[in-house]
């Protein structure tokens, strides 16, 4: 979901964000809080961790108004180390009283899971359903106004302000929504551990998670599904295997420069040109057979 949310952004607006992964622990982070301190329905607090991510990603996406590239990416870099530290000092909500809501000489709390998906099973297609209403919100962003607005946007401010196109509000839009696309992934993060910890979030994660949604792909939906697995399995695979699972680093090094010179569109986009080259090739072999 995350990644979904920052495919948005670079694949849009041509906007590189580095503090993604820090959103996602914004988003773990209330919906911990809201269920051990408020008890309310796990529902309400995916939602809540959603808006208050997104809302952070509007913050982080104020540079973006007056610089692009390299500088917004430093800056984006930036936050995210910030968020580090604060994530390492105050650490995350485990059931306890105050405002940071931790456990002194006791056991922490696991966040409890909704009734309907206690199981990992279930829990992996409760998640599932998430998903797919993310990519469904962010499809439909692509599809109506918003998108047409950020291919302006990245065409140049002088199309889109010819236009009629509000930069300012748009480019924050697009923002708001990768940090919502991250809260709720957080939030679920948490649902499916039950405990966050602020080393889980470090900065460097963030340029990871750039670096591989890049290679999924930015203009399909089914890139964010690639670079997940990509970011997650594969590195267990090698671990599974007795292989080391930081030699992962390697590969994904090599796929991202393999994507930047020979294959912008992703993996995603030559899995769908691939596809769509097969079924012209069908069809042309059923209409002369």
């Amino acid at each position: 979901m995350a990644v979904a949310g920052l495919a948005v952004l670079y694949g849009q607006l041509g906007l590189v964000s580095l503090c993604q992964y820090a959103l996602l622990g914004v988003g773990g982070w209330v919906a911990l809080r809201l269920s051990h301190g408020l008890a309310w329905p796990f529902e309400l607090c995916v939602l809540l961790a959603g808006l208050s991510s997104c809302a952070v990603g509007m913050v982080a996406g104020l540079p973006a108004l007056r610089m692009k590239g390299l500088y917004l990416a430093l800056i984006t870099m930036m936050m995210a180390g910030g968020y580090q530290v604060v994530a390492n000092v105050y650490g995350y909500p485990d059931g306890g009283p105050g405002w940071l809501g931790q456990v002194q000489g006791s056991e922490r709390l696991l966040m409890p899971r909704p009734a309907v998906a206690l199981s990992d099973a279930a829990y992996l297609r409760y998640v599932a359903v998430w998903l797919a209403a993310i990519l469904a919100l962010i499809e439909l962003h692509r599809r109506t106004r918003a998108g047409r607005s950020w291919a302006l946007i990245r065409r140049g401010d002088a199309a889109a302000i010819a236009a009629g196109v509000n930069i300012l509000r748009y480019q924050t839009w697009a923002f708001g929504l990768a940090g919502f696309c991250a809260g709720v992934g957080g939030a679920l993060l948490a649902g499916g551990v039950g405990q966050l910890s602020g080393r889980a979030f470090a900065a460097s994660e963030s340029v990871m998670m750039f670096a591989l949604t890049v290679v999924g792909g930015v203009y399909h939906w089914a890139g964010a599904l690639i670079a997940g697995l990509l970011l997650r399995a594969v590195p267990a695979l090698l671990t599974d295997f007795n292989v080391n699972g930081y030699l992962a680093m390697i590969f994904f090094g090599a796929a991202l420069l393999h994507a930047l010179i020979t294959a912008p569109s992703g993996i995603a986009g030559q899995l769908a040109g691939g596809l769509a080259a097969l079924r012209a090739r069908l069809a042309r072999a059923g209409a002369n057979p």
